[in-house]
């Protein structure tokens, strides 16, 4: 792995951040941990979960509502993913830390491995965000060019065409190949691995058991093979294309800045917080309706600065961070609608899908 290093001599514009955030948090006499709003949403989309999936296995259903189903399905369990799970593994969810640590594993329940994902996410991607080389959300290479310093190949002069069928089924990519891949070669790109404890290995194997059975056997027996496949297709269409979606809309669209890693060493000329404003954007600030859906993750630059505080303080703090960003002459990147992001990073993937050297 390139060792990078930030130029972290004075944390000026962190320290001021910081200051004043933890002032809102004395003020206001507020837990940076998650409070009542957050534990509703939580039995909400867990309950309506178990009832989707115990209606697709023992409701007959035609097969357009089982698809219709199928996708609510899998929107619902992005949406788990991001409410629950994400405050989770970050520490933010719950003050008590054996909470964090059994809602962290509704990850596993949806076939991931949290365990790969918090080194993956929480170290990886959170400090080296949208460093070609190192951040594994952007190495995606060479089927989707995700920044210019990547590769380019002739197929990806259609990559804006394809890359939302890709997102559909990355979820089925994930859980039953990049996974096992992380796991073998025990390594996020080029980090290593932080080493398993028998624990850790134990989780991963029942875990990925447990996904082959309610997810395959057990809807095979009771559905049919021709229910099930309808059924699993279209729900990982949900899960996939959610996740992707939202995670790419924070760090690949045409504000945001991307670096690469590349020798032995490679030196940021700012310090780690200014790196994390310039690499992401948010979208949709005014929308509670996406705020409530996305986990807060709308507003992914206070999540980058404070992931340990939860997502639900994070339209508050971003009146703070707007204002430490303008004292400090700093760029704030954030989208009006999402379907302004949506734009943006698709216009972003096929520029990037243009060779280099020409002018679509």
């Amino acid at each position: 792995m390139p060792k990078v290093s930030f130029n972290n001599s004075d944390h000026v514009f962190y320290t001021s951040l910081k200051t004043s955030v933890n002032k809102y948090f004395t003020y206001t006499k507020k837990r940076r941990t998650g409070d009542i709003r957050l534990y509703a949403k939580s039995v909400i989309l867990i309950l309506a979960a178990i009832s989707l999936y115990t209606l697709l296995l023992f409701v007959p259903m035609s097969p357009l509502p089982r698809i219709i189903s199928s996708l609510f399905l899998g929107f619902v369990l992005a949406c788990i993913g991001f409410n629950v799970m994400h405050d989770a593994n970050h520490g933010s969810y719950s003050s008590r830390k054996w909470v964090n640590k059994i809602l962290g594993l509704t990850l596993n329940a949806l076939g991931g491995n949290n365990f790969i994902w918090k080194q993956k996410h929480n170290i990886v991607h959170h400090t080296y965000t949208n460093i070609d080389g190192i951040d594994d959300d952007i190495a995606k290479s060479p089927y989707i060019r995700m920044c210019s310093s990547q590769p380019w190949v002739p197929a990806h002069r259609l990559q804006h065409l394809y890359t939302p069928l890709l997102y559909s089924f990355s979820s089925i990519i994930w859980v039953l190949f990049q996974d096992f891949d992380k796991y073998f070669k025990k390594k996020i790109v080029n980090t290593p691995l932080s080493r398993m404890s028998t624990a850790d290995h134990m989780i991963f194997w029942i875990s990925k058991i447990l996904y082959l059975l309610f997810y395959i056997a057990i809807p095979i027996a009771l559905t049919g093979w021709q229910s099930w496949l309808l059924f699993f297709l279209c729900m990982n269409i949900g899960l996939g294309f959610t996740l992707s979606i939202v995670f790419q809309l924070a760090h690949v669209v045409e504000e945001t800045e991307f670096d690469s890693a590349t020798g032995d060493e490679k030196k940021i000329e700012n310090e780690w917080a200014i790196h994390q404003i310039k690499t992401t954007a948010n979208f949709s600030p005014d929308s509670p309706i996406i705020s409530w859906f996305a986990g807060g993750l709308n507003y992914q630059i206070e999540h980058h600065l404070f992931p340990r505080i939860s997502h639900i303080h994070y339209p508050a703090l971003s009146r703070i961070v707007q204002k430490e960003c303008a004292a400090f002459n700093l760029p704030y990147n954030s989208l009006p609608t999402f379907k302004a992001a949506v734009i943006s990073h698709f216009r972003f993937i096929r520029t990037l899908g243009g060779k280099p050297g020409t002018i679509l």
